[in-house]
């Protein structure tokens, strides 16, 4: 390589600068310097700028000569760990066409590992003069480095030891759903200077409490660095919850306490020796940049006509996310770039999967949602990707947009359609019997096909979009005004109940009656078929105040706060996840057909009534038909010749007669959510009644298999 020519501050002296290799993406170190490359389809050039350490001062811009395909790429010697830069793109500024090129505004790496300073927003971050009579078909002329973090040049190497994946199956996972900084800002176990951070999410009194619950994974709302909005800010919140991605290898630096890319990966190996996996929510959908009227940070001032979806001929986007842009995965380019990304989090992270924020957007050819996309291939034959735990949300807001049970496998899906069923099964609406029997065995109407398994349902109560447990037994009225959007933001039917009285009450027999519908939901959550999650803070009684939609609260009203712990709700979840350990029939891989196990003759599932009769087909239809059991076996299918049954009862309604099956010749009585203590019962060959608003469980005492 002949190092090119060029004029560079006295402090850079002596830096040979080379045309470099096209690979890997972004910045790598070389052992004699770094290598930079950056995809553009449509620059007419492109610069790196090198700043000081701390990004204030651009101290050069070096042209990038080199260009293979649509990859730009240069080598600079002796840069090291620690260079700070950025990029500007030269090209034409014509939003008509689809193209943003503004050089006046640096452009963050989209490979960024990690990032020096914060967004400022200002007016200068726009590539359009705001107020101009052209709008948008303006053009800026101002220098935005001020106001936009710089990428940083890392080394991600880190002593991971003999750390390995717990690899959890998924017959055997409860996923944990949770916010690094709620879960511990207010955690008295946790040190103070690192609440807040991945190390205090990870120091011994969270993961003891993680352990105690009987979770294997927990799976964290984004970590990847964005940015708040502009109209929160002005109103003096943040985007709390983090849906607005800036850079997606760079973990956001607001949960750090040293700025470095160990502490996350500290916090991974930590939960890994505690068995717990590492699950992340990420947003591939869209990026922070927004629609036309939006910042240029990164992508747009890249090559917006191949990193985005473009509609109106180009000027405008496409915006299935509903937050102003849809990322463009049909192109290689940008598809790659997520690929990469998922590779480095596994690879250099360590992370056990990924939740797919409104993954539909992900699956969207130009035809429409297609299960055997490009997405989907990419990540079904990739030999790291396919054997990590891949979980989509299967909706967007664009057509076509709700897509439940049709991924293909190996993902995931949340439910919500158990979310709804269940709320409203306990609530007592009526004629939702049937559709509890679906949930309970996995919405076998949904997921079962392809070769796709029971567990391909993660089934959840609540989850950070909505009412926490708590709120969802106290309000049936959202109460978001906080939020600044005259309560017009958020689901507006939750399908909630308040037992007689709305908000915090010191009534004695409305908060037994709270806590009661908790237990039963809870109690229904665990026993049924699928992956359980659980929304963190659910277990120790959490209240947002009624705000179904805190993303912006980054305060007392989303922070979880551990001195209010309800013990005896702890000490339930508990028990209900030992119970769902000790029972391989609740957490089975093949669906429930009621067909005859070869063992013993009898059907893997019986519905029943209480009285012990099957039920009609008219009676599943009936509005009064509010209590329903089932008994329970190995799937036939499995040849599992396993002799254990379990009998579960719901009960919606009021004190109904009940008459055990004689399918067995004795039932033990696991569970009663009437009796808090939650203590096992013993023989319950004199138990004649199922009490009203009740989940009641029981084993088969049969050690042999077949009839007594």
């Amino acid at each position: 390589m002949t190092p090119q020519t060029v004029s560079l501050p006295a402090r850079l002296q002596g830096h040979a600068v080379s045309p470099g290799r096209p690979w890997p993406m972004g910045a790598s170190l070389t052992g004699d310097g770094v290598n930079f490359a950056v995809f553009s389809a449509h620059a007419e050039r492109i610069e790196l700028c090198l700043f000081t350490p701390d990004g204030r001062k651009e101290l050069c811009r070096l042209p990038i000569i080199e260009r293979d395909g649509d990859i730009w790429h240069i080598h600079v010697g002796g840069l090291t760990v620690g260079t700070v830069y950025g990029f500007r793109a030269h090209g034409p500024y014509a939003p008509e066409q689809g193209h943003r090129f503004n050089p006046n505004k640096l452009l963050l790496d989209p490979y960024a590992r990690a990032l020096e300073g914060r967004l400022k927003w200002s007016d200068a971050l726009m590539g359009y003069k705001i107020g101009s009579p052209r709008g948008d078909l303006s053009f800026d002329t101002r220098d935005s480095a001020f106001a936009v973090p710089k990428a940083v040049v890392t080394d991600p190497s880190f002593t991971w030891g003999n750390d390995q994946s717990p690899r959890t199956p998924r017959i055997d996972t409860v996923v944990y759903e949770a916010h690094v900084k709620s879960m511990t800002a207010l955690h008295a176990g946790v040190e103070k200077g690192l609440r807040g951070t991945y190390l205090g999410l990870s120091s011994d009194r969270v993961i003891d409490h993680l352990v105690k619950l009987g979770v294997t994974a927990i799976e964290l709302l984004p970590v990847q660095a964005y940015i708040d909005d502009r109209f929160l800010v002005s109103k003096g919140l943040r985007n709390h919850w983090g849906y607005n991605t800036m850079a997606f290898f760079a973990p956001e630096p607001r949960y750090m306490s040293q700025g470095a890319l160990w502490e996350f990966q500290t916090m991974v190996r930590r939960f890994h020796t505690a068995g717990i996996e590492v699950i992340l929510d990420v947003v591939y959908n869209h990026t922070a940049e927004g629609d036309e009227w939006g910042p240029t940070i990164s992508f747009r001032g890249l090559d917006n006509a191949s990193y985005y979806r473009l509609s109106g001929g180009g000027r405008t986007y496409a915006n299935d996310a509903g937050t102003g842009n849809t990322l463009n995965l049909t192109h290689p380019m940008v598809l790659r770039m997520v690929m990469d990304s998922l590779r480095y989090w596994v690879e250099m992270t360590h992370v056990d999967g990924f939740r797919f924020d409104l993954g539909t957007v992900l699956g969207r050819e130009a035809h429409g949602f297609d299960p055997n996309g490009g997405f989907f291939d990419a990540i079904r034959q990739d030999p790291t990707l396919s054997r990590v735990k891949l979980i989509a949300e299967p909706w967007d807001i664009g057509p076509g947009g709700y897509q439940l049970g049709a991924y293909p496998h190996p993902f995931l899906e949340w439910n919500d359609k158990f979310r709804d069923g269940m709320r409203r099964f306990w609530k007592g609406d009526a004629g939702l019997t049937r559709d509890l029997a679906a949930r309970i065995l996995g919405s076998a109407e949904r997921f079962d096909h392809s070769g796709r398994a029971a567990t391909s349902s993660v089934n959840f109560i609540t989850s950070h979009d909505g009412f926490t447990l708590e709120d969802l037994v106290s309000f049936t009225i959202k109460r978001n005004f906080a939020n600044g959007e005259d309560n017009r933001d958020g689901h507006h039917e939750n399908h909630s109940d308040n037992m007689g009285v709305e908000g915090p009450t010191k009534d004695a027999k409305v908060l037994a009656a709270r806590s009661l519908r908790k237990r039963n939901l809870l109690a229904t959550l665990m026993l049924s078929q699928g992956v359980p999650m659980l929304l963190a803070g659910d277990e120790i009684g959490h209240s947002q105040g009624g705000n179904n939609n805190a993303y912006a609260q980054d305060n007392e009203t989303s922070w979880i706060d551990w001195a209010k712990t309800d013990e005896g709700l702890v000490s339930y979840v508990a028990r209900l996840a030992e119970l769902r350990r000790e029972l391989p029939v609740l957490r089975q891989r093949r669906f429930l057909h009621a067909r005859k196990r070869l063992a013993d003759g009898l059907p893997d599932v019986i519905w029943r009534r209480p009285d012990g009769t099957v039920p009609q087909s008219e009676e599943w239809h009936d509005p009064a038909f509010r209590c329903l059991c089932v008994e329970m076996r190995m799937q036939a299918e499995g040849g599992d010749p396993n002799p254990e049954a379990v009998f579960a009862v719901f009960n919606t309604g009021a004190v109904a007669a009940l008459h055990l099956p004689d399918t067995a010749p004795g039932w033990e009585l696991l569970l009663d959510t009437t009796r808090p203590d939650f203590a096992p019962l013993g023989l319950a060959s004199d138990l004649t009644t199922a009490p009203a608003q009740s989940v009641l469980l029981f084993r088969s005492l049969t050690g042999k298999g077949g009839r007594p």
